[in-house]
């Protein structure tokens, strides 16, 4: 029976080893078919590995950088987070009654709130990155353009928003926005032509937003490392994805 067990047990050693070895022969052979790859075939498990998490936390700290200033969301018309789409009605019924002022201070204190929120995700972030498998990490260092950040996206989305939520939360509170978000609901809701009444929660929506914001970075990261030999900027990252032209 223990021969049989170990038997067993160095089979399974032998067909994890050779689906490794595989994904690694994979991985040369498309890090060598580029134009840009010098070194692809001498990768090993930990560089791969390490290549990928390098590049989501590179797309991380650059998304951070670049939404964690003054205007990083109000100033930047892909990323401006507007009210939410079922306060688009009371933003029209309060503009029209000379309330434009109110619903423009709420937009860009929410937006302030974003810019103010996403400094504390790096650790966040980071921390999830982490916790990728070597072979999950190695699988996606031959996937498409974003397969790392959709990979990335899909597994810790919910631990993120949920991490998130309460430093959105402080920050729309800081910046009063919620209380001028607030203000907009309670007028709206007082309004005789008010039919559905809108709710004051501004947490989940600008969550969202932020979160998505830095996804839609590292993507645009990790893009960049895959085609552009001058953003891989470290001696893993030019060894794993391919030394310059």
């Amino acid at each position: 029976m223990l021969k049989r067990t170990i038997l067993i047990a160095a089979g399974a050693l032998v067909l994890h080893t050779t689906a490794n070895a595989q994904i690694l022969k994979k991985v040369g052979n498309v890090l060598n078919s580029g134009s840009t790859s010098t070194t692809g075939a001498n990768v090993t498990e930990g560089e791969a590995a390490g290549g990928i998490k390098e590049a989501l936390e590179k797309g991380v700290l650059k998304g951070i950088g670049l939404l964690n200033k003054q205007d990083g969301f109000f100033g930047n018309e892909l990323y401006k987070v507007l009210l939410p789409p079922d306060a688009l009605k009371a933003e029209k019924a309060l503009r029209s009654i000379g309330m434009g002022s109110l619903v423009d201070k709420a937009i860009l204190q929410i937006n302030r709130s974003a810019e103010n929120a996403v400094g504390f995700a790096a650790p966040i972030f980071v921390n999830a990155i982490k916790q990728m498998t070597i072979t999950d990490a190695m699988k996606l260092l031959t996937g498409g353009q974003n397969s790392a950040t959709n990979f990335f996206k899909e597994k810790t989305t919910a631990s993120l928003v949920a991490a998130f939520s309460p430093v959105i939360d402080s920050a729309l509170n800081q910046t009063a926005a919620t209380k001028y978000y607030g203000e907009i609901v309670t007028k709206y809701n007082s309004l005789p032509t008010s039919f559905t009444k809108l709710d004051p929660d501004l947490k989940g929506y600008v969550t969202n937003k932020a979160v998505g914001a830095l996804f839609d970075q590292i993507g645009k990261e990790e893009a960049a490392i895959r085609n552009n030999p001058a953003a891989r900027t470290s001696e893993l990252l030019k060894k794993v994805f391919g030394g310059k032209s």
